[in-house]
Formats: structure tokens, sequence, C-alpha cells
């Protein structure tokens, strides 16, 4: 029996939240923040710092899940590029439908996904390490691919393909909400929380994932598919990695050879801020979705004080120990509780 079915008080309830940490982190940095700029707390500076926290919490939200199942993404972030430039060179170079290279960006990163887990369940490697290679070689293959079919190292062109209007609402739009404009990202990016902790939650695969990240020999005793679950949340960190590629695409209409890289880290730090541990089996959805929130007030909130940006990654680490200590303390406070 886990920490969201334990018979606990109301309190060591709301104390073994994964979510907690992240939530009070995302109060202090918007208090912070807000008393010092009026920029920051006007709804065009909102706006503007819930651009960059909803793609992350995109891919924050899908890293989690993987996370909380035991396994870790490195490809994540390239992938992210590798569907990018997809999209440029069948849209842009070979002049196709958006729409056709959207759908064949979707299909590589299945593959993808497919084979990272595939690999991970039948191997027994780490997933650190399958992932790694598989970040490695898409690092190539991005460099390599789009200098042969476009001869620079920039996939370009999208915005003349057919369908890019259509395309360019459903990834791209703005919103008007209190007078700021919105992207529609923000959206997608709720929405996917939502539908990650209604999953995670209240459906059996939620119990799945949580039992394979747990102990996933145990879970396999006690009838769990776990193979399946691992690849199914490996499926799903491309799936989320094919919409914020696509997204970028469509949004800045020519793509970078290089984009993606290194966002991976990123990725996990949202999640590990989030309240996800780095041994599985505990995190939430929503809690990643907080720890994507931090990172666009402070990145955000550095340049409306006007300081050096090189301390955005002074306080993104210091912010990754302190979650991960506070994580450590908050799992062992969930097991005594459960005993």
């Amino acid at each position: 029996m886990d920490e969201r079915i334990s018979a606990v008080g109301p309190l060591r309830r709301l104390l073994v939240k994964p979510e907690l940490g992240a939530l009070v982190g995302a109060v202090v940095i918007f208090v912070f923040f807000a008393a010092q700029s009026a920029v920051f707390r006007s709804p065009r500076g909102i706006a503007n710092w819930l651009d960059p926290a909803s793609t992350l919490g995109i891919m924050a939200v899908a890293v989690a899940l993987l996370m909380i199942g035991g396994h870790f993404d490195l490809s994540a972030g390239v992938m992210t590029g590798t569907t990018a430039l997809t999209v440029g060179i069948v849209a842009g170079e070979f002049e196709q439908s958006i729409w056709l290279g959207i759908g064949v960006a979707l299909i590589v990163a299945l593959v993808i996904g497919f084979l990272n887990g595939w690999l991970v369940t039948r191997t027994g490697l780490p997933s650190f390490i399958i992932t790694l290679g598989t970040f490695l070689m898409l690092q190539g293959i991005n460099l390599g691919l789009t200098k042969l079919f476009t001869g620079t190292v920039t996939a370009g062109g999208i915005a003349r393909a057919p369908g890019y209007d259509v395309a360019k609402w459903v990834f791209a739009s703005r919103l008007t909400i209190g007078g700021a404009q919105i992207r529609i990202a923000v959206l997608w990016w709720v929405l996917a929380t939502v539908l990650a902790s209604y999953v995670l939650l209240r459906t059996r695969f939620g119990n799945w994932i949580f039992a394979t990240g747990g102990d996933e020999v145990a879970a396999r005793n006690v009838g769990v598919p776990a193979r399946r679950t691992t690849i199914v949340l490996f499926l799903t960190t491309a799936t989320a990695a094919w919409f914020v590629g696509t997204t970028l695409a469509v949004r800045l209409t020519n793509v970078q050879a290089n984009t993606g890289i290194g966002q991976e880290l990123i990725y996990i730090v949202a999640a590990v801020i989030g309240g996800c541990l780095l041994t599985g089996g505990f995190g939430s959805a929503v809690g990643a979705s907080l720890g994507a929130l931090i990172f666009g007030m402070t990145q955000l909130g550095i340049v409306y004080l006007n300081w050096n940006a090189d301390w955005f990654y002074f306080f993104l680490g210091a912010m990754l120990l302190l979650a991960v200590l506070a994580n450590r303390l908050v799992r062992r406070y969930a097991e005594a509780a459960r005993r």
C-alpha cells in the first residue's frame, strides 16, 4: 500500500504530498519577484513567464510519469529537435503539407520511444545508458540529415507550407485573457497536467506506474504488466516531445539542428523539484508542472530585475539540491506513516 491510500491524519497526508514543496517554492518565488518588479506581476509579465513554463511543463509532466515508473529518458530534449526538424524538412524543404510533416514527425517520435522502452525492458540495462545512446545518435542524425537535405544546419520555410495557418492556430495561437496575450501552449500544458493527474490517481494504469517504479520485480509478481507499462511511458515521453517539437517548429518556422540539446536535464530538474524521486515510485504530475512554473518565473524574474542571467543556473542548481533533500525527508516521513 502506498502513500496515496495509507490511513493517516489530514496533516500527515498533506505533508507527504509530493507537490507540497514545489507549491511552497512557487509561492515564495512569485512573492519575491513580484514584490520587486511591477512588470513581473503585471498581466503581460505573467504571460511572458508562463510561455517558457508551458512547453517545459508539458515535457516535465511526461518525464515525471516516466520517473515515477522508475526510468529516465535522456533523449527527450533532443527528440523535440528531431520532431521539429522532421516537420521543417517535410513541410519546408520538400514543400509538402505541414500536416503530413506533423504526422511523419509523430511516427518518428513513437518509433524512437518504442525502441527506447523495448531496449530497456529486453536488455535490463539502465534507462540512463540506453537513452544516453539514443541522445547521441539523434544528435548526429539531426545534424547530418539537416545538412543533407538543406545544405545548412537549419530547416526553414515552414510558414509557406500548405495548412500552416490551421497548424498555427492549433499549436502557436494566442488567447486574450485579462488583457494579456497568452500562448495556447499554456492551455495544452494545463490539459496535460489534468490528464496525467487523472491517470496517475484514478486509473489502474496509474497504479501500475507507481508499482513498477516502486519495485518492478514485486510488481510483476502480483500481475502488473511492468514491461508494457514501461514501454507505454516511453511512448508518452516521445509523444510529448513530438508535441513540443511541433509547437516550436510552427512557432519559429525555422529550426536549428541543435534544437532541444541540453533540455532533457531541465525536464528532469523540473520533475525532481516537483517531488519526483530519482529512485522511482513517488511523485506527481502537478508537482512537475509547479517545477516548470518555478523555472519560468525564475528565468524571467532574473531578467526583469536586471540581474546577470548567468545566476539563473546557480538558482536552478540550488533548487535541485534543496528539492532532492526535501524529497528524501518527505519519503522517509511517508514510509514512517505507513508503519
